[in-house]
């Protein structure tokens, strides 16, 4: 996979699935995430390792996205349908597409932890306030959530990261 296709890919599905839900549509970053996450897991050397990837993040998604929710710390356009405990379809998408950046444009973060989690707390925050601007209204974030989104995912992209590599590492070797 290149380092353009994976970071314009994954921008694009960003897009996708931020428009849609401003305007009211999960279908449209939920398709676009599906798309992704089957291009580059079928077009990678080790698609095991991407698809269990996207699985490891959707349940991170669901626990930070999930307790933003259900606290309602933030609103979600589109927040139906819904993952338990709240966090909705498309954002858990989102997640899942997100992981597949791990192995191509985002795979420096495997090499350093505390890269990732300076990258996780400051740009999942960035991500949201601009999601959350006058042209795109999909989440009103409380300072609770800024919060909660900053930590979370400064846990979460590492935790994924150090995940790509191992299980990167293991794949190559001949391991499960």
């Amino acid at each position: 996979m290149s380092f353009w296709g994976n970071l314009l890919g994954y921008q694009l599905v960003w897009l996708l699935a931020v428009g849609g839900a401003a305007h009211g549509r999960a279908w449209p970053g939920v398709a676009g995430a599906c798309a992704f996450v089957a291009w580059q897991a079928l077009g990678s050397a080790q698609p095991l390792v991407e698809w269990r990837l996207a699985a490891l993040a959707m349940a991170c998604g669901l626990a930070v996205d999930g307790v933003m929710a259900y606290c309602v710390w933030v609103r979600y356009a589109a927040a139906s349908p819904a993952l338990p405990p709240g966090a909705p379809l498309w954002i858990e998408a989102l997640w899942a597409a997100f992981a597949m950046t791990l192995n191509g444009s985002l795979a420096i973060a495997k090499r350093h932890a505390w890269l990732a989690a300076v990258l996780g707390g400051l740009g999942a925050p960035a991500a949201y306030y601009a999601a959350s601007g006058r042209a795109l209204t999909v989440a009103e974030p409380s300072w609770r959530a800024w919060l909660w989104l900053a930590a979370g995912w400064a846990i979460a992209l590492p935790l994924l990261a150090g995940r790509a590599r191992q299980w990167s590492l293991r794949a190559a070797a001949g391991a499960p």
